[in-house]
């Protein structure tokens, strides 16, 4: 059973959520920045803002049922014997920018504000799972067709794209890393949200380090100036929700089927809520600007550095993904990506020089 009914037209639920969306725009366009991001003229999507049919989602509601379901699963409470790190690397390069969003904006190309693309090559407003799947990717693993966006940068007019590989974490988010499985195919959500304020951002459950240069650690806004060295960055890091309701690949706000990890009562120990009982890898973004020096013009596509956000829809090929969750996530290993540990040879790598399944 859907835990919405499924009973409204997708015509009245698209209506519902246009005006919903031009409330948002409105209070935007009114406010001063305010802590707020919606102030830059390059802001522009608001959260559950269009519901369409697609390929994905026929009747255009903006819940996509997983096939099949996960069920009867509890949230697991063991503690297995400590590893300090149980992850392994999928690093991307960028491919694109547009102004396109296949999750918040499926279908409707140039309505969103200007995102960076990384992992598939063929990202666009219109991609669905059937699409990416199999398809040309920049990341180290042919097998990882899957797309990561996020709003682009700018100096002044000038775009900023990352140089290289970006380190995309794959890691465990609970205490009980053997419970971590593979992402279901097609799954896809947003981290964080564009209209969030500088006090959501810094107190967001995925707010790592925030952003970052030299010396400068633990800002919710983008520093106003670095260090003008060749080996300054501008840095930022962000987890994403590791729980997953077993339910559905999407929601029509693109988050609610997906929950942080929960402190077990009593413990130090992580768990995930019984809400959201199936443990998946958490994806961590650090990502790298190569822009210092006076930073004061220095803004994202979404607004302020705090508006922050990034989306995930997971195209992997089933058999490559599991090897690398299951030798270094539930394996507990700091693999590399090819799911090479160097403090632990022995255990071996899962995939070839080619990065792919031997």
């Amino acid at each position: 059973m859907r835990t919405r009914s499924r009973t409204l037209s997708a015509l009245l639920l698209t209506v519902a959520l246009a005006a919903s969306a031009s409330v948002a725009g409105t209070f935007a366009a009114a406010s001063d920045d305010g802590g707020r991001a919606g102030a830059s003229a390059h802001a522009g999507h608001a959260m559950a803002a269009a519901a369409v049919p697609t390929a994905d989602d026929p009747d255009g509601d903006g819940y996509i049922p997983a096939n099949p379901p996960v069920t009867g699963v509890t949230p697991s409470q063991a503690t297995p014997p400590p590893r300090y790190h149980k992850e392994f690397q999928a690093n991307c390069s960028v491919t694109h920018t547009a102004p396109d969003d296949p999750i918040v904006y499926p279908g409707q190309p140039g309505r969103s504000h200007d995102h960076t693309f990384m992992g598939n090559t063929s990202t666009h407003a219109g991609s669905t799972t059937a699409g990416l799947y199999g398809g040309n990717t920049t990341c180290k693993a042919p097998a990882d067709a899957s797309a990561y966006w996020m709003p682009s940068l700018y100096k002044g007019d000038e775009k900023i794209l990352p140089v290289g590989p970006q380190v995309i974490y794959y890691k465990a988010g609970v205490t009980d890393y053997t419970s971590v499985r593979p992402f279901p195919k097609g799954l896809r959500y947003v981290v964080g949200n564009p209209m969030q304020s500088a006090q959501e951002f810094r107190g967001h459950k995925g707010f790592v380090e925030g952003w970052e240069c030299g010396d400068s650690f633990f800002n919710t806004d983008i520093p106003a100036s670095c260090p003008s060295r060749p080996d300054v960055q501008l840095n930022i890091r962000f987890q994403a929700p590791s729980c997953w309701d077993g339910k559905y690949l999407d929601t029509p706000d693109h988050q609610s089927h997906m929950a942080y990890p929960v402190v077990k009562p009593g413990t130090n120990d992580n768990m995930c809520p019984a809400s959201h009982p199936v443990a998946l890898p958490m994806i961590e973004f650090k990502m790298a600007f190569p822009v210092n020096g006076d930073m004061s013009d220095v803004r994202l596509a979404s607004g302020r550095g705090y508006s922050f956000h990034y989306d995930f829809f997971n195209a992997w090929e089933e058999r490559t993904l599991k090897a690398l969750v299951d030798h270094c996530i539930v394996g507990g290993l700091q693999c590399d990506t090819r799911g090479y540990d160097q403090n632990h040879p022995e255990r071996g790598a899962v995939l070839n020089a080619d990065h792919r399944l031997p």
